[in-house]
């Protein structure tokens, strides 16, 4: 029998990622300037006030105050009348140092004897939907608000969206677990006050956002997923009404409070850890991107169609304490997934320094993850520029999304005998 399944996104504007772009934004600085940075970086946003906690252990001094602001100005967060603006909201920093009793099980005298973060089990899932072995839904929602955000700063196909949105999208899978039509797809979106009245206002949102917005993202799927598309799609535009107060000020945002629409939209599993303002020592963050690298290489290998990539660990210890694999059945070798799991474990390297340097996770390359989803993008190399009044400037050179890239594909395949 035919069935749903259903996966959302969030905008850039929406509170919980504004509070997650700041404290990434935060983390880059931290490593722009000391590489060894230890930080757990948590905000809190609401009407006018930006709150910033957590713990730091690095040998550079940041103006956090100005690094918020910068961001929210970026996000688009630049008017009196949003009641939350990067130039006139308030500012509180409560970070301090990392506790000693934490860090004496992270740092070691060799640095691949450093120990875990934190405890734990992290997961990272692929599956061959998609050119970029991402959920399906998950992958259009997320290409729905990116396209509404860059139709929001060329303010001239729709000249009312304000920052804040959100996106669903739910689509029919047959028996055998093929994507056979888009069902149904949700678009909320903040937006300026109307002249006319409600019934108008509604109306010509709806009309924008079917007649500009999904052609736009339709364009950018293969002709397969295009395919998908077709005039029985139920839409919701706005469904609650007008949609004007919105925000940090609407509604507060806090830091990891978007896991799902992080990871894989419902798809696969989560291990309950969020991502931004952590650096990699803290296993929450880099295994799962780790995970993700070991699934994506597998699937794109063909090792299988689908694969779950589970690996755990204790604080302090460096070796992972566990590691599970679950091809769902899709398998293409013959071995079962416990003997794929120990290929894997001989194969990839999962003590977290080992992590940190296979994906070249001491890099300040954090804020661009924080809206969007973390996995699923594309790894490109940039230039980023990072100015304090304390430390200078410093222009590096990084490359973005190293777990997304296929470079593991040539040794699983010799590994797997494919």
């Amino acid at each position: 029998m035919a069935y749903l399944f259903t996966s959302e996104s969030v905008s850039e504007g929406h509170p919980d990622k504004v509070a997650d772009q700041i404290s990434d934004a935060l983390l880059d600085y931290f490593l722009a300037f000391d590489p060894e940075s230890k930080v757990a970086c948590e905000t809190l946003v609401t009407t006018g006030q930006v709150v910033l906690a957590g713990e730091v252990k690095s040998d550079t001094y940041l103006d956090v105050q100005n690094i918020a602001r910068d961001v929210i100005n970026k996000i688009g967060y630049t008017k009196g009348e949003y009641q939350f603006s990067g130039d006139s909201c308030g500012v509180i920093s409560l970070i301090h140092e990392q506790s000693q009793d934490i860090n004496q099980g992270v740092d070691r005298g060799a640095k691949e004897l450093q120990g875990a973060g934190d405890q734990g089990m992290m997961f990272g899932y692929a599956t061959k939907e998609t050119e970029n072995y991402m959920p399906l839904a998950l992958d259009i929602s997320h290409r729905i608000l990116h396209t509404l955000a860059e139709i929001r700063r060329e303010c001239k196909d729709i000249v009312y969206l304000r920052p804040d949105a959100k996106a669903q999208v739910t689509i029919e899978y047959s028996d055998d677990n093929i994507p056979q039509r888009i069902d149904t797809i949700v678009v909320s979106t903040q937006h300026d006050p109307f002249d006319a009245d409600d019934e108008v206002m509604l109306k010509k949102i709806k009309e924008d956002i079917i007649s500009i917005l999904i052609p736009r993202v339709k364009v950018q799927l293969p002709e397969k997923i295009q395919k998908l598309f077709n005039d029985q799609i139920k839409y919701h535009i706005n469904p609650t009404g007008k949609f004007v107060i919105g925000g940090p000020h609407g509604d507060s945002g806090l830091t990891g409070r978007k896991i799902i629409v992080d990871t894989y939209g419902g798809k696969g599993a989560h291990g309950g850890g969020a991502f931004s303002g952590k650096d990699p020592s803290k296993v929450d963050r880099s295994a799962a991107y780790a995970a993700r690298h070991i699934a994506k290489n597998l699937v794109a290998a063909g090792v299988a169609d689908e694969i779950l990539v589970q690996v755990s660990y204790a604080i302090g210890v460096v070796e992972p304490t566990s590691i599970f694999v679950d091809t769902y059945g899709t398998s293409k070798v013959a071995l079962n997934d416990g003997q794929i799991a120990q290929i894997v474990s001989e194969l990839f390297d999962m003590r977290p320094f080992a992590i940190e340097k296979r994906l070249q996770l001491r890099n300040p390359i954090y804020l661009e993850t924080a809206a969007y989803g973390h996995m699923g993008r594309e790894s490109r190399t940039v230039t980023k520029v990072f100015e304090s009044p304390y430390s200078g400037r410093i222009e590096k050179e990084v490359e973005l999304f190293t777990w997304e890239k296929l470079d593991m594909v040539k040794e699983v395949k010799a590994a797997f005998d494919l």
